[in-house]
């Protein structure tokens, strides 16, 4: 009996130095009060991404929940705005796997709301699930879709400068090798997949670092964020029914809450002083340094560019809105067009300032960023 006693207290003695050491997530400060700013997350209808919009609203911001599901982000909206006491959390649809439905949100954002001071990029998928389509749908929920939304939305960032762009990454980064010649080549099987995420958890951590120096001077600071290993939709959406009962109790015990998720994201879109730090890659609310392939600042560039002929963004033009572009390697197959996107959901509409330069005209600056090797 002492010795089965002595077991479990060793046990539970394991796991409390593992929960606090490596689980539990510190908790984001910042900025106290938000009223008066807007903040746009995508993603927000569950999870990490639900749980920041939940903090920024108790914070008092205006917040628009960008989800690809009506039915699912209006019920998000109703919950938040009764949870947080703040009646400004409104739902727009977006799709990401439809730049046709991205270019329809900035349209409906940009002719409806006058501030735009926190983009945040949470929403992403881990796997293809049953899809299949003629393009890489990862790298396109993933990155393609929120680097599209972003040079959409910059003229409104940069009136209601000082802003941030944050982009949800993960600790997968670290396995991602971009392949440029067969960057947007669909992906079958689960080994793909698993390489896929990777890939484009490395692509949003090099846009981050490329969007900041695109963005050096303007007073719009972009961070990537990794939320650290979250017990979330995301983790048991493609696992096998039959596993399902096995995992959940294992990643209760071993997983943050998504509120715990949330905490880096919210560190990199609240935190004062972060500003010089622009471009750098977050984990447990600390810079944290990445792999050489992360901070490669020409194959930065080289996706920067590539992800601009992928969305459709041409030099110094945009393609047309009911348009998908063609993939970058012309031996890839061809993306049909995207369907229409669903109806937009908007508040009271406002009036529009004056959009500023668009991001494909910006100019770039040689950034040089003094990062020792991890």
């Amino acid at each position: 009996m002492e010795a089965l006693l002595l077991g479990a207290g060793l046990l539970l003695g394991a796991y409390v130095l593992v929960y606090y050491n490596l689980v539990k997530a510190p908790p984001c400060g910042g900025i106290a009060s938000l009223r008066g700013r807007t903040a746009v997350v995508t993603g927000a209808n569950s999870g990490i991404g639900k749980m920041t919009a939940l903090e920024l609203a108790r914070r008092g911001a205006r917040v628009v929940l960008a989800c690809r599901s009506r039915e699912r982000g209006e019920a998000a909206a109703f919950d938040l705005r009764q949870e947080s006491g703040n009646n400004e959390v409104i739902f727009m649809a977006l799709d990401l796997a439809s730049l046709a439905s991205v270019r329809a949100f900035a349209t409906a954002f940009l002719s409806s709301e006058p501030r735009l001071d926190i983009l945040i990029h949470n929403a992403g998928i881990s796997s293809c699930g049953r899809t299949h389509k003629p393009f890489n749908l990862l790298l396109r929920v993933n990155h393609i879709g929120p680097f599209l939304l972003t040079h959409l939305l910059l003229p409104r960032l940069k009136t209601c400068a000082p802003s941030r762009v944050v982009v949800v990454s993960s600790a997968a980064h670290r396995r991602g090798r971009l392949d440029f010649t067969r960057l947007d080549r669909p992906v079958v099987g689960w080994r793909q997949e698993l390489r896929a995420y990777a890939d484009s958890k490395l692509a949003n951590v090099l846009f981050a670092r490329e969007l900041a120096t695109q963005l050096e001077g303007t007073g719009i600071t972009c961070y990537a964020a990794h939320p650290g290993p979250v017990n979330s939709e995301l983790f048991l959406r493609h696992v096998p029914g039959w596993l399902c009962p096995l995992l959940r109790p294992l990643a209760w015990l071993v997983l943050r809450a998504p509120r715990g998720g949330a905490q880096t994201p919210l560190y990199c879109a609240l935190q004062e002083g972060i500003e010089p730090l622009s471009g750098r890659y977050f984990a447990n609310c600390h810079v944290e340094e990445v792999p050489p392939a992360a901070r490669d600042d020409r194959a930065a560039h080289r996706l920067w560019e590539a992800s601009k002929r992928l969305a459709g963004l041409g030099p110094g033009e945009e393609a047309e809105p009911d348009e998908d572009p063609q993939p970058e390697d012309p031996g890839a197959p061809s993306s049909p067009s995207s369907p229409h996107p669903e109806e937009l959901t908007v508040s009271e509409p406002h009036p529009s300032p004056q959009n500023s330069p668009d991001l494909s005209k910006v100019t770039r600056r040689i950034h040089v960023k003094a990062e020792p090797e991890p």
